[in-house]
């Protein structure tokens, strides 16, 4: 029998991108294969993202030429179906705006798509089902399946900070966290077919609190001592951390495991009191340099990401000045840099907005181009050093390149053979260009 195809498409951060994997080996799981013509397939999944109101509306005007072509075609089985954070926000107002969407589910009820599509399809009615039943949705997905020697893992689900911008809370729900060895067995799962780089993800992945056997709580600083210890697993990255849980106990792991990448993503979003304190953050500015301080003190070099909102309602040009103060005196290897993004719903949508679109623009190239040169300042100083890289596969500068990412996130390529793909090498960095690093691999 001729497999059913799926067409998909991710919108937004990692977590979409986790959650759009587990769909496809979902859907595989039921006599789906997936492709990479939309007008091929027989199911249309948009994974999507409501961080920022442009992401949304791309999804609306997207969604619109999908239904146009299905039409064109006179392909009238197609079913097409929204998931993730707008899916989540809107429920069945999507329907008002797109009748013609089949099914809407949102994060937590991925693993009931299949069920939604096959009702849709026997009944002929729009499907759609948001809400937040706990842990399930991990219970029911399919094993977890290996593509490369990098894997993403969710250990946690939602969030409870309540930050005054932010709609995550109200599309993924409050903070849910799988049990420990839920986690490990996965990872160790993916360990056995090759992984070698595993990224822990959650919306403030080290609040993470996993239930053990014996009842007692893992806090994140533990699991990753756990993950650190299965054979396999050579790297470990998180994403995205937030300043109130970044414990000592966490710091202290960079010292105890050389596998925690030289590499930590640590969204600060304003370099102002006020504005951290209008934002609901719970931290200073200082309280971010602390950590960043203790954190070096252990990693010298540590590289530090970061995200940023400029514009912020009420951000006056002496907040912004903070912001640039901190940049400087953090050093930020890379940011999430972007003008805020009034979201409906959130409290801070209330608040008067007083300056010009213009300044902050300007506002926000300025704040980039002080990250970049930064970022220059940090690769130049890799020259001539020997980096332990991950091989990805074949660089898009030509045949008999190969492209590796380093410990601090930094794209390398060098001579090399594809045989080397999913692999571990040493790299000496010979060149540094303003978006990549070269190399050449030594022994």
């Amino acid at each position: 029998m001729t497999a059913k195809k799926l067409y998909l498409r991710s919108f937004g951060c990692q977590m979409n991108d986790y959650d759009s994997q587990k769909i496809v080996d979902l859907m595989e799981m039921h006599g789906y294969e997936r492709t990479e013509a939309v007008e091929e397939a027989d199911l249309v999944v948009f994974n999507t993202c409501s961080i920022r109101e442009k992401a949304q509306e791309k999804v609306f005007s997207d969604l619109g030429r999908i239904r146009d072509m299905r039409d064109e075609m006179g392909k009238k089985d197609m079913v097409i179906a929204v998931g993730g954070c707008v899916a989540s926000q809107e429920g069945k107002k999507i329907l008002t705006r797109a009748p013609y969407i089949g099914v809407v589910f949102g994060p937590q009820t991925l693993h009931r798509l299949p069920a939604m599509v096959e009702k849709f399809q026997r009944t002929g009615r729009s499907q759609v089902d948001i809400s937040f039943p706990e842990i399930e949705k991990f219970d029911h997905l399919a094993e977890p399946k290996a593509t490369s020697a990098s894997a993403f893992v969710s250990i946690m689900e939602g969030c409870s900070k309540y930050c005054s911008y932010c709609v995550v809370p109200y599309t993924r729900g409050e903070e849910i966290h799988r049990p420990l060895m839920d986690v490990l067995v996965e990872v160790a799962k993916l360990a056995s077919q090759g992984v070698k780089e595993v990224t822990l993800l959650g919306q403030n992945v080290n609040a993470y609190q996993g239930k053990m056997p014996d009842g007692e709580m893992a806090d994140f600083a533990m699991l990753i001592e756990y993950v650190a210890e299965i054979d396999g697993i050579e790297r470990i990255r998180y994403t995205t951390s937030h300043p109130q849980q970044f414990t000592q106990r966490l710091i202290d792991m960079y010292g105890k495991t050389n596998k925690l990448v030289n590499h930590v993503h640590l969204p600060v979003q304003s370099g102002s009191d006020r504005v951290l304190a209008a934002m609901k953050r719970g931290y200073t500015a200082l309280e971010y340099k602390s950590i960043v301080r203790r954190l070096r003190a252990v990693r010298p070099d540590i590289s530090i990401a970061t995200d940023i909102i400029v514009g912020f309602p009420g951000e006056t040009e002496e907040d912004y000045q903070a912001t640039m103060q901190l940049i400087d005196e953090v050093g930020f290897d890379e940011s999430f840099s972007f003008v805020y993004s009034r979201r409906p719903g959130t409290p801070a949508a209330y608040l008067e907005d007083t300056t010009p679109q213009e300044v902050k623009l300007a506002r926000l190239k300025a704040l980039q181009e002080k990250i970049y040169n930064h970022s220059v300042k940090i690769s130049e100083s890799m020259l001539g050093t020997v980096q332990r890289v991950l091989v990805l596969g074949p660089s898009r500068r030509g045949r008999g390149m190969m492209m590796a990412r380093t410990d601090n996130n930094r794209i390398v390529n060098f001579v090399g053979d594809e045989s080397l793909t999913d692999q571990m090498v040493n790299v000496k960095i010979t060149v540094v260009n303003p978006h990549t690093l070269l190399g050449e691999m030594v022994a």
